[in-house]
């Protein structure tokens, strides 16, 4: 679908060009916010009549955004919230706390004035662009961490993540099952030829003269 712009879109083009979008981007986004006109005669022929008005109305925007950028600028806010271990959030930040954040500071932004691509899932600091106008953006500091102590260190340019991966790799020992010396079985005393031959002559002789069982042991102590 061609467009004709009613306002700079980034990327896009400036006032008064006719572009050509996709369709879901021009009826979902561009048409609905009065950002763009269908680019067909009749509207080419109503933003000529109205164009000078348009731009005026522009500038006037743009001269307020300059404004308000310089009350943003340097601007440093901070979150706290839950996480785990590795630092990863319970839940996100969204552009909407953000912007409730900074109205606590006395600085009046709208979400969709904030360009967040993702919510933020993890501790640390990060800067987010704020686009006051489509031709005037401005840069704050997000702040997120776990407690206001954690969020100071950050602010000082400590990797609070990583301190904390290299306190706990110091501190980690493997433990290992104690060594045990392998015994060795004694071996069985080995009986002498000679000897071993005496038992059993003296063992057939009991057999053929009837001796009881309890003379056999001392027969055999004593060949």
């Amino acid at each position: 679908m061609e467009v004709i712009l009613l306002e700079r879109i980034e990327k896009l083009g400036a006032i008064g060009d006719v572009v050509k979008v996709k369709n879901g981007y021009a009826r979902n986004f561009l048409l609905p916010n009065g950002k763009a006109l269908r680019a067909n005669d009749s509207n080419r022929k109503v933003f000529e009549a109205n164009r000078e008005r348009i731009e005026t109305q522009n500038a006037e925007r743009r001269s307020v955004a300059e404004t308000d950028s310089k009350g943003l600028e340097g601007v440093s806010i901070q979150l706290i919230r839950q996480a785990s271990n590795t630092g990863q959030l319970y839940g996100s930040v969204s552009a909407r706390d953000l912007a409730d954040a900074l109205e606590a500071q006395g600085h009046k932004v709208a979400k969709n004035q904030i360009v967040l691509d993702k919510p933020i899932k993890a501790i640390g600091v990060q800067d987010v662009k704020i686009a006051l106008h489509p031709e005037v953006s401005v840069t704050v500091r997000v702040n997120v961490a776990r407690s206001p102590e954690e969020a100071e260190l950050q602010a000082q340019g400590v990797d609070v993540m990583a301190q904390m991966f290299e306190r706990d790799a110091a501190g980690f020992t493997e433990e290992r099952e104690p060594r045990t010396k392998r015994q060795t079985p004694k071996p069985e005393p080995r009986v002498q030829p000679e000897q071993d031959k005496a038992v059993r002559s003296k063992e057939r002789a009991a057999l053929l003269f009837g001796w009881s069982k309890a003379v056999m042991p001392d027969l055999i102590r004593h060949p």
